[in-house]
């Protein structure tokens, strides 16, 4: 192996100073990340993204952790003979499909990425929107009437359980599954839970990670900055389609409570570092309209 010289510690050193200014800007902050995409729970691709959640926590950010499981959740259903159907990036869920789920969530996805932060240093604490319960929603109906099953949305957020996580020194890793005012479980879309919770917390940054570099425009074009306005119509337009769009929803949603707003590429190792931590962010960020 070569021997590290002098210079390379030194760029080292100086790669933290650079950091440092981002550090004290968002320290004490609650930051909402959504892991998904290629950057699934129970692949090895989170575990750069699980190293800089633990790296955050430690030089004094409150990262809030929400996680689905989409792939797991399909790959089970076909397996008991379901095939997996969705509506406007949404899982149709009936009563196997949520059985599905709960076990996928609850049981598999959410421990293994608790396991993995405790291994990392950290300190994870594991719930669903049914503990506390922290998430009640209401069931949802697609936009064009087709009926969704046990899928929700989130009509009040209880934040209490996750604060308390928090105050504790610990992670909080949540699970998108609420509870109905039926007390039903229900499905509900992970953007649009962490969406929620951002609002909520008061968090400064919401941050989607997925497995593409961000929003484009009908060109294919990345788009580095958008706001709520054009990302509505980006969507009414037809550009931004399928599992996309409850992501520019959600991020739309927390712009416009205040929130900086961010879809990033979870496939880029360490994105969530380079997108806090150096001047040059990565992905598509999200602002509201500024009126006059």
């Amino acid at each position: 192996m070569p021997t590290e010289t002098i210079e390379d510690r030194i760029r080292r050193a100086e790669i933290l100073i650079e950091a440092l200014p981002y550090i004290k800007r968002f320290s004490g902050d609650v930051l909402v990340i959504k892991l998904g995409g290629a950057v699934d729970a129970s692949e090895n691709g989170a575990n750069s993204v699980l190293q800089d959640i633990v790296l955050l926590r430690f030089v004094g950010m409150r990262p809030v952790l929400v996680h689905g499981g989409g792939a797991e959740i399909s790959a089970w259903q076909q397996r008991v003979g379901l095939e997996p159907r969705f509506v406007d990036g949404l899982r149709v869920t009936d009563a196997p499909t949520m059985e599905i789920a709960k076990m996928v969530l609850t049981g598999k996805v959410g421990p293994a990425i608790v396991s993995r932060i405790n291994q990392l240093g950290g300190s994870a604490i594991g719930l669903s929107g049914e503990d506390g319960p922290t998430l009640l929603v209401r069931p949802r109906t697609a936009d064009g009437g087709a009926e969704l099953g046990f899928v929700g949305d989130v009509d009040q957020v209880n934040s209490e359980p996750i604060s308390s996580i928090l105050d504790q020194g610990r992670i909080p890793v949540v699970a998108s599954i609420g509870l109905g005012y039926d007390g039903q479980a229900y499905n509900v879309n992970a953007d649009s839970v962490a969406a929620e919770l951002a609002v909520a917390l008061n968090a400064t940054k919401l941050i989607l990670l997925t497995d593409v570099e961000g929003v484009r425009d009908a060109n294919g074009m990345l788009i580095s900055e958008v706001d709520s306005l054009m990302a509505r119509r980006l969507i009414s337009d037809g550009v931004v389609v399928g599992g996309m769009i409850p992501k520019v929803r959600a991020a739309i949603r927390a712009a416009e409570d205040g929130c900086a707003a961010h879809v990033i590429d979870g496939r880029v190792p360490h994105s969530l570092l380079l997108e806090l931590l150096t001047e040059s962010g990565v992905g598509t960020m999200f602002t509201s309209v500024v009126t006059e």
